[in-house]
């Protein structure tokens, strides 16, 4: 689990020169993770970084320790967590707007998603892949679907689509991940 200490490190990293300004924060990050363990495509720290930050290339060729000894650990757990049948938690801020960070979460959850959706699409039935999407997809704020923008504008329907994420979750890491 990390501590408040490696979330500040990880946000120091995201939010420094020259990406900064276009990069995730902790909630994006964390979802970001969450895609890479949940979907059929394990990303390297190396490519969670550049979902993260937007950069093409790497600072100094290289992934800071800090942030790749941090994605590690949080892969770990949620590994760890979907494998003993736990649903995922996903990160609230100590502070601030809880809908705000969810919109963070599912945004770097659905940009992975979206670089990757033919492998997700190829290795199981589309139709439940959206399906169990629709919560994360809905909830990113990066569609401008009138039906989206309904449900985010609605307290109630937003409240049940984000209930509903841990277990899409851990329908999608089953549907991946499953022994046949």
């Amino acid at each position: 689990m990390l501590t408040n200490s490696d979330v500040e490190a990880l946000e120091d990293i995201l939010f420094a020169d020259p990406w900064g300004d276009d990069a995730l924060d902790f909630f994006g990050l964390h979802g970001v993770v969450c895609a890479s363990v949940i979907g059929p495509v394990s990303l390297a720290a190396e490519d969670i970084f550049r979902l993260a930050t937007g950069v093409d290339a790497l600072p100094n060729g290289e992934v800071p320790e800090t942030f790749t000894r941090c994605v590690n650990q949080l892969t770990r757990d949620m590994v760890q967590a979907l494998d003993m049948g736990q649903p995922l938690e996903l990160p609230e801020p100590e502070d601030g707007d809880p809908m705000n960070a969810l919109e963070n979460w599912c945004a770097g959850f659905v940009d992975t998603f979206l670089e990757h959706e033919e492998s997700w699409l190829k290795v199981a039935d589309e139709e439940e892949v959206a399906d169990l999407m629709v919560p994360m997809l809905t909830l990113s704020g990066l569609f401008e679907d009138e039906d989206f923008e309904n449900v985010r504008n609605d307290s109630a329907l937003s409240d049940r689509m984000a209930e509903a994420i841990p277990d899409s979750l851990t329908d999608l890491y089953l549907l991946f991940h499953a022994p046949d």
